[in-house]
């Protein structure tokens, strides 16, 4: 909340209604508290905005961080929140790519090397269970950049490090026995590190490694600047987004079906049929701006009119009562 103003306080000295404000291209990216500016030149950079975010910082008692600060070219590239932007020349053709950093990379597979190097006396589904999030969760935040080559590198270093912990376990067995334990064939997969877990009812389960490179790349949709999830005004926008999030997912499409059969149907502010024809919205019955939850039973569908009916004109809607099903006699 600190830096709330800064992109207002750039924007009133380089205006993008004026030419000269056109002309410097001072735009500001801001996550949390790591932010980049972007400028025409370097001169620019150096004499005019730093001085500003200077200034801005030193009235709320803050300073930027000689480290971690760096006035560079676009196409050196730099580091942001653990991933590169540069920007190549092709050619006479120019691409600009944004790719996980190689320091995070590094630290990464560091984490991954020194859990299985601690994981002797785990087994291959213990070992399994401890890094599948680990690689799940790395892989998630890298899913909206180009990422797929350098998912397909850390699957293989990782599993270079797997092999190595095998053939470590099992010194005085042959390769081919280590790779029928702990990689058997599965499908048109030959090399999946597999283990089994069995739980205290004595159930046998079995687990398999999480592949980074089986996470699909999905880019990502930008949030308008000035949305604010805290204000009323702004609920339809992020109900919006949620749609298209839940549309794209499995689990999206399984809560939709259900919120769908709840309601038989039927949308709860006109009584007519929800079809793929007439579109639908998710609505939250307590606003999320209100505090209300993003559980299923804090959510109806609506069509996309009704929607904005009730929004427009603040009605109240109820979530539809279940349908008892009547007992069969015998």
């Amino acid at each position: 909340m600190t830096l709330d103003g800064l992109e207002r306080l750039l924007s009133s000295h380089f205006s993008k209604t004026s030419r000269a404000g056109k002309k410097a291209k001072v735009n500001l990216i801001r996550y949390a508290d790591d932010f980049c500016v972007t400028g025409s030149s370097k001169e620019l950079l150096e004499h005019e905005v730093k001085p500003l975010v200077e200034q801005f910082m030193r009235e709320r008692g803050l300073e930027l961080s000689a480290e971690k600060t760096v006035i560079t070219h676009i196409e050196d590239g730099f580091a942001f929140l653990g991933q590169t932007v540069r920007k190549y020349h092709r050619g006479k053709r120019t691409k600009f790519f944004i790719t996980p950093s190689k320091k995070n990379v590094k630290a990464f597979l560091r984490k991954i090397r020194q859990r299985i190097k601690e994981s002797r006396d785990l087994t291959a589904g213990e070992l399994i269970v401890e890094l599948n999030p680990m690689i799940r969760g790395w892989a998630l935040y890298h899913r909206h950049v180009v990422s797929k080559a350098i998912f397909h590198a850390v699957d293989h270093a990782i599993f270079q490090a797997i092999w190595k912990w095998a053939r470590r376990r099992h010194r005085r067995k042959a390769r081919r026995w280590v790779k029928e334990k702990y990689f058997p064939d599965t499908g048109p997969n030959r090399w999946v590190f597999t283990g089994v877990l069995k739980s205290k009812e004595g159930q046998v389960k079995v687990v398999r490694l999480l592949a980074a490179s089986s996470i699909r790349i999905e880019r990502h949709t930008k949030i308008r600047a000035e949305a604010n999830p805290y204000d009323p005004a702004w609920e339809t926008y992020f109900e919006k987004r949620l749609d298209v999030h839940m549309a794209a997912r499995l689990q999206g499409k399984r809560w939709l079906i259900q919120l769908w059969k709840e309601q038989r149907g039927l949308c709860p502010v006109c009584n007519q049929k929800i079809t793929k024809i007439t579109g639908w919205h998710s609505h939250h019955i307590r606003w999320r701006s209100k505090g209300g939850s993003e559980r299923a039973e804090n959510r109806v569908l609506l069509h996309p009119t009704c929607h904005q009916q009730v929004h427009s004109q603040g009605l109240h809607v109820e979530k539809p009562r279940p349908v008892r099903r009547a007992k069969r006699k015998a």
